[in-house]
């Protein structure tokens, strides 16, 4: 944060991107070494981010922005990691907002569905992309809540699931 910041004279806001899926099967399949990456990888890495841009947030003003997922609310059957990892994401961004409502910094949360990427699309052959999250929608969405626009909002788990 110290180098971005000496790079561009101020950091306004922040986007948690880090991410990544594991779903062994049910739980009794899944190994624990699965539990621990999904927990560093989504949580971890998210508290991290967070902690380390909050000191110059409440400097300034600015927003976070957490990736949740909407496995945390269909269940997570199969990738049960995965979900309580997210799920996770989403209890941090609710505490972060309601500690920082009353100084200056906004704190919500974007919870896609399947995303349109090449990966998705090779692990799924026969699902119906056209109805997933494509990636520029989402960022739509995660630069709003950026935004100046987003002011009113905060402790907000924004669903982006794709097209109906």
């Amino acid at each position: 944060m110290r180098e971005t910041i000496a790079a561009l004279g101020r950091l306004d806001g922040l986007c948690t991107l880090a991410g990544g899926y594991a779903g062994a099967g049910p739980l009794e399949a899944s190994p624990a070494d699965e539990w621990d990456a999904m927990l560093r990888i989504n949580l971890r890495t998210t508290y991290t981010l967070c902690r380390a841009v909050l000191p110059h947030l409440l400097k300034t003003g600015g927003a976070i922005v957490t990736v949740g997922s909407r496995v945390v609310e269909a269940g997570g059957a199969g990738a049960a990691a995965y979900a309580v990892s997210k799920a996770g994401v989403h209890a941090l961004t609710r505490a972060l907002a309601a500690e920082n409502r009353d100084r200056g910094v906004r704190v919500n949360a974007v919870v896609p569905g399947v995303i349109d990427t090449a990966a998705n699309r090779a692990a799924m052959p026969k699902a119906d992309a056209a109805r997933w999250a494509a990636p520029a929608d989402i960022a739509q969405v995660v630069l709003f809540l950026l935004s100046e626009s987003s002011v009113p909002v905060s402790g907000a788990l924004v669903p982006v699931y794709g097209r109906s």
